[in-house]
């Protein structure tokens, strides 16, 4: 079921692309000696003042609809950040553009002109245009799929996602390549999907690849697979997609109540730690501060009550203060602090402090009155 569920969204999305802020157009590339046709998609409410992670799409020719019909629906549900994506055609240089050494399996001739392309023109040209968060990721298909690896052979790895959907590797890269990741220092999210219809050879290759990074053990590494039922391999592409962003971008995501049972419920320590961990390190990944959202706000008071955790209140209220400044949640948590920690002069005054200002979600004014009467009634002001 949940495998039809995506497949349906990706279908649906991509009649949305249709819609999106993309544009078409060629640049002449040094490396290749030759102009190249690419894709843009740049969020409809670009702003110079924020930054983006940028997503290269090669095969752009059908796999760029789908990537950005799926990055808008996540950064809609504000499950992924807002990102650029740009997609280099290949129908007609696909063969040339990838090209390896049958001896190494690395790239060769063209191939190694096509690799300095990406890195060195095309990644260039859209950061002197638009301002990229350091956060890039790579999509692929058999082919390109296998040819987005190389750039994790090159020193510190230009991507931090790697989509490989279906790849069909080069020589002995399916055993090369989990012995790179089992070695990286930096932080790498990687993804690989294939399907029960998939072509033969790639297919029992990434068997072989799936069997190998078993015995991988990299705390660096964030490692998915899948393969899907009844899948062939350019369905793979369909299904693959959305499920890969929906598990790279996974810490990006608001607090689910599976996070909230398994994780914050059962954090070692402070439960408002969780919180500041939690977007420091969306800060690390993405290169931007994004704003607590309510979701989580609302999730870490939770756990502060259920766990009785009063100190994580009072830290829970500064944080409200600096993200919801004009609205009461910040003065109405201190408040609850205070009155959990027996001085009620004090909360009554915080209290009529949070009355004075915007309401939100559940905190409102009736609700804070009722506070303040209660306050009253207890001790017979």
């Amino acid at each position: 079921m949940r495998k039809t569920t995506f497949m349906c969204i990706a279908l649906f999305l991509c009649i949305l692309a249709s819609s999106a802020q993309v544009t078409s157009t060629t640049i002449e590339s040094f490396k290749l000696a030759e102009k190249r046709d690419i894709q843009l998609y740049v969020p409809e409410d670009y702003s110079a003042e924020k930054s983006y992670p940028l997503i290269v799409v090669l095969d752009a020719d059908y796999l760029f609809d789908i990537v950005v019909a799926n990055s808008k629906f996540y950064a809609y549900k504000d499950e992924m950040p807002k990102s650029i994506v740009v997609g280099v055609k290949q129908e007609e240089t696909r063969y040339e553009d990838c090209f390896y050494s049958d001896e190494n399996g690395f790239p060769d001739k063209k191939g190694n002109s096509f690799f300095e392309f990406i890195g060195m023109e095309l990644i260039p040209m859209i950061a002197k245009n638009y301002n990229l968060a350091k956060f890039k990721a790579i999509v692929g298909h058999g082919t390109t799929a296998n040819f987005t690896n190389y750039y994790l052979f090159k020193g510190n790895s230009l991507f931090n996602a790697y989509i490989n959907l279906s790849p069909t590797f080069a020589p002995t890269l399916e055993r090369n390549i989990p012995e790179r990741l089992g070695g990286l220092e930096e932080m790498i999210f990687y993804y690989i999907a294939t399907g029960e219809n998939d072509d033969k050879e790639n297919m029992e290759r990434i068997r072989v690849f799936q069997n190998t990074m078993k015995g991988i053990t990299n705390d660096n590494l964030h490692y998915y697979f899948d393969e899907f039922e009844n899948a062939d391999h350019y369905s793979v592409a369909s299904y693959g997609t959305p499920k890969a962003l929906d598990q790279i971008f996974n810490m990006y995501k608001p607090i689910s109540v599976e996070e909230y049972k398994k994780e914050v419920l059962e954090h070692d320590g402070p439960v408002v730690e969780y919180l500041t961990n939690k977007y420091n390190t969306i800060e690390t990944l993405f290169g931007f501060r994004k704003q607590v959202s309510l979701n989580d706000m609302m999730a870490i008071y939770a756990a502060t009550k259920k766990k009785e955790d009063l100190e994580s209140l009072n830290e829970l209220s500064k944080i409200a203060k600096k993200e919801y400044p004009d609205t009461m949640l910040g003065f109405f948590f201190e408040a609850e602090y205070f009155e959990q920690m027996g001085e009620p002069k004090k909360a009554m005054r915080t209290y009529e402090k949070a009355f004075g200002m915007k309401e939100i979600d559940f905190v409102t004014k009736d609700l804070a009155l009722e506070r303040i009467d209660a306050l009253k009634a207890d001790f017979g002001w």
